[in-house]
């Protein structure tokens, strides 16, 4: 029985854009994420990928208030 995650996609176009976003960000921080199954990740790796992220994303908010 498959399960869903409870997220919903709310902007579809958007969808596409994160994972080119999250795939890049994960080639930064040297972590080898593949499409699809990432499961062998280390929550070391995957938190990695996430807090640059979230850095990069804090950063370009804060280039766009000066």
């Amino acid at each position: 029985m498959a399960y869903s995650n409870g997220n919903k996609v709310l902007v579809p176009q958007a969808k596409e854009a994160l994972n080119k976003f999250k795939m890049e960000s994960a080639k930064e921080v040297g972590v080898n994420l593949k499409n699809g199954y990432n499961g062998d990740l280390t929550a070391r790796e995957a938190g990695s990928v996430g807090g640059n992220m979230v850095k990069k994303m804090i950063e370009a908010y804060e280039q766009g208030i000066k």
